[in-house]
């Protein structure tokens, strides 16, 4: 049997943590170590936009320490990434390297968006528990440091995600800064809290009952876990018992609180800024049951990495998620689905029949369904440069899963699907490198040709089937409706695919009769 030893570290706003993860087998992740460090990078990145010399210094010496751990344990391999504290300092490549140069430790900047995937795989690791909840109308509660996410499940399937932010040192730092009194602290919460959510509530709820909320956090959660000994049910809390907790909370002075929580006196503000959130948002939605799982960042990175060496396969299907997300976008913005629905179908025939030409993989399988299902989301703002509109809104839009330079590929995709493909990055203001240059070429060539299969926006075209041929691509479909418009516009964006792959597109139509 084959054993692999993994670490997790996470660099976060408050806290550095590392975890060992032990794979011993298919779908079998045991954590066998779990050390953390109080170190409060958020206080300086929020307030000033930089990390302060003495605080970079504790950081370097506590990832050495991170080094040595993993050295004892004889990981054969990690990942540390770096979240909120990290990705808004102004000088973030620097950071990076100094961490590198001093301790021999790579630390990635993950993306908001990125972050958030992770903390819900790190949920979806709780397997039958984490199936059986979102089968139900279910919202995952993320409480970072920075922001929380709200994302909301019905039946299995990611309906939205949102990021706001009213992360607990972000709010921390308000109160503070605001002097105000303890006695006063969950009044402004819930003041700051409302400003945004009420907006969130008309935009996202619309009088959707919601039963389940899943917390994810790093203050209420891991107590809860604790409290629950071996018995995972007692993370499950009924609105009347989540409510007993939070009256006890805002009874006890902060030293009795850390009493009570079995945690340092230091934690108890952040704690309490999280309870009165997680309170917040429960009565909102009209919440039934409260589950604190008590994972973290770490369990998600695990998760990702044990799918990546296909040492685990949960049930769940992430990639349907951001579809899911694209999907709703699109929604929002008068897009129609039957019309994506079709177009999706003809460049995923296209796409697959092409593999030996393209070599493009999975992934941008992925980023090629994305740009199909927002390829006209513009046309909501302009009907004259939908191109242009679209690449502002997926740009502008957090699309769950997917880092900023992902987005960007999508976005321009949709982009050059409607206007002419700019093939100088500075002149597209784009920070192009060679691999997405080619990227982005190849998936519009793609789009372009399948799009203009159904031009007239009738759905004529049934049963397409694509054949490569030599230095030929043979697109066969079913029809005997009149196909002029769609023959013209296909073989003008066959030219731009010719340019692309070197092959010429052919179009053949059989009749039905």
């Amino acid at each position: 049997m084959t054993v692999r030893t993994f670490a997790a570290i996470d660099v976060g706003s408050y806290e550095l943590t590392i975890k060992i993860f032990e794979f011993s087998g298919k779908n079998s992740m045991r954590e066998i170590d779990c050390v953390s460090k109080r170190l409060d990078l958020g206080a300086d990145t929020f307030a000033m936009g930089k990390i302060s010399n003495e605080k970079m210094d504790e950081l370097c010496r506590t990832l050495k320490d991170f080094s040595d751990i993993m050295k004892s344990y004889r990981v054969v391999g990690y990942k540390a990434y770096g979240t909120s504290a990290i990705r808004e300092t102004k000088n973030t490549t620097i950071v990076q390297d100094q961490i590198a140069q001093r301790t021999g430790i790579k630390v990635e900047t993950l993306g908001n968006s990125e972050q958030r995937f992770l903390d819900y795989k790190s949920v979806a690791s709780k397997g039958e528990s984490f199936r059986k909840i979102i089968e139900e109308k279910t919202a995952i509660l993320d409480i970072g440091g920075g922001s929380i996410q709200l994302s909301l499940f019905d039946k299995d399937t990611l309906v939205s995600t949102q990021n706001l932010r009213l992360g607990v040192l972000r709010l921390q730092d308000y109160l503070n800064r605001f002097s105000v009194k303890s006695s006063q602290t969950e009044e402004l919460i819930n003041e700051m809290a409302m400003a945004r959510l009420d907006t969130y509530k008309k935009l996202y709820l619309n009088n959707k009952e919601i039963r389940n909320l899943i917390v994810v956090d790093d203050y209420l959660s891991p107590w809860a876990v604790r409290r629950s000994g071996k018995d995972a049910g007692r993370t499950f809390l009924d609105r009347a018992e989540f409510l007993r907790i939070f009256e006890v909370l805002r009874g006890k002075n902060p030293a009795q609180i850390a009493a009570y929580m079995d945690i340092s006196e230091e934690r108890v503000p952040l704690l309490f800024i999280s309870a009165v959130l997680i309170k917040y948002i429960a009565e909102m939605m009209g919440i039934e049951r409260v589950w604190l799982p008590g994972v973290t960042l770490c369990d998600g990175i695990a998760y990702e990495y044990a799918e990546k060496i296909k040492m685990f396969q949960g049930e769940h299907d992430f990639e349907e998620d951001i579809i899911a997300c694209a999907v709703n976008i699109s929604k929002r913005y008068m897009g129609s689905r039957k019309r994506s629905e079709i177009l999706e179908n003809f460049t995923m025939t296209i796409f697959d029949s092409m593999k030996k030409v393209h070599g493009l993989g999975k992934r941008e399988r992925l980023y090629l369904r994305l740009a199909a299902i927002l390829h006209d989301c513009g046309k909501y703002i302009s009907m004259v440069n939908i191109g242009e509109t679209s690449f502002q809104i997926v740009m502008a839009t957090e699309i769950i899963g997917l880092s900023q330079q992902e987005r960007e590929i999508v976005a321009n995709v949709v982009r050059f699907n409607h206007s002419k493909f700019v093939y100088d990055g500075q002149e597209a203001s784009l920070d192009w490198n060679r691999e997405s240059f080619l990227m982005v070429a190849k998936l519009t060539a793609i789009l372009r040709l399948a799009n203009s299969l159904d031009r007239s926006h009738k759905q004529k075209l049934k049963g397409l089937k694509a054949v490569l041929k030599e230095n030929q691509l043979v697109l066969t479909v079913d029809t005997q409706e009149d196909i002029t418009l769609e023959k013209g516009f296909f073989e003008a964006n066959g030219d731009f695919f010719k340019e692309v792959f070197s092959v010429e597109p052919v179009l053949k139509q059989r009749k039905i009769f």
